[in-house]
């Protein structure tokens, strides 16, 4: 099984409609609420294309049993440790005409140092299950800002490859402790590198600690500088919708990957194809299969000349 880590999860609440009007009032037409935070999207996504996972994570309070009560109903395997604090809420607004989103972040929870404490104890007894760890999204208050660098560190002691979707300090702490795989977008590329060439970028973070590094770059699809070279792939299409949960979904396709051991190209193909998919589905954790099928095969992804030579996995 795939092992989710979300250690601000989310009650996700999406509103739909036409066009927004600022500084006045705006019917919705249609109103979806569910579990999030980005490691449940992945959980999600794996989920839908046949993967076991597990979900784990800091929920609490009266958000925090809505979350695990929607990841019931939704048949995903929850195993989330309770905490005193309130779970964070955030709100999408899908604009449809307009083909954007608006996106509001509560700040989520804040965690004892107790509470930290037994959640490294909790994952511990987690980890010697699973094939793979997903560690994703931002840090509620009260957890060090190194938290990864010890999740990190103890998916290493069992021996578990870590895929990280992170960005600031959360990402750049971590970078040393060996993520088997990094995901950041091209703002967090930039911002952790000053670089503002993605590929350049990649080499940095791959010089400081991570074992692959696939930045998504939106519409121009994904740049990838990995021990075995590098690639860019990109999408046939450009597609409108909800683009939330298509990092998600590319970071769902590149774990699998890793888990089976398929070769770069198809990895990466994957990615570009299901991330393509979820931004045609309207909420975050969702995808279009049909939509998926068809970019598949038509995902043009092709290699670059990296200064890569390591030859680790």
């Amino acid at each position: 099984m795939i092992l989710t880590v979300t250690l601000n999860a989310a009650l996700d609440i999406t509103h739909h409609l036409d066009r927004m009007r600022p500084h006045g009032s705006n019917r919705v037409r249609a109103v979806a609420q569910r579990a999030g935070g980005k490691g449940v999207n992945v959980a999600r996504i794996l989920h839908a294309l046949g993967h076991p996972t597990v979900v784990t994570g800091l929920t609490g309070g009266l958000t925090g049993r809505a979350i695990r009560a929607e990841l019931a109903s939704a048949g995903l395997a929850d195993r989330m440790l309770a905490i005193a604090g309130e779970s964070r809420r955030t709100v999408a607004v899908v604009e449809e005409d307009a083909g954007d989103t608006t996106i509001l972040l509560e700040p989520g929870p804040v965690v004892g140092v107790g509470e930290w404490a037994r959640f490294l104890d909790h994952l511990d007894t987690l980890l010697p299950h699973a094939a793979a760890a997903v560690l994703s999204g931002s840090l509620p208050r009260g957890v060090p800002e190194d938290a990864y660098a010890h999740l990190l560190r103890l998916a290493h002691a069992h021996g578990v490859p870590a895929v990280l979707d992170a960005d600031g300090t959360a990402l750049s702490t971590a970078l040393a402790a060996g993520p088997a795989l990094v995901k950041p977008n091209a703002e967090e590329l930039a911002a952790a590198t000053g670089l503002a060439d993605p590929v350049a970028a990649a080499r940095r973070l791959r010089t400081a600690g991570a074992g692959a590094v696939v930045a998504s770059l939106g519409a121009d699809g994904l740049v990838a500088v990995t021990p075995h070279g590098g690639w860019r792939a990109r999408s046939p299409e450009r597609l409108a919708g909800n683009p939330t949960g298509a990092g998600d979904a590319a970071v769902a396709a590149l774990t699998l990957g890793l888990v089976r051991g398929e070769p770069w190209p198809d990895r990466l193909a994957e990615a570009v194809a299901l991330s393509a998919a979820a931004v045609a589905a309207p909420l975050a954790g969702d995808f279009d299969p049909a939509l998926h099928h068809a970019l598949r095969s038509r995902v043009d992804v092709h290699p670059f000349a990296t200064e890569e030579s390591d030859p680790c996995p």
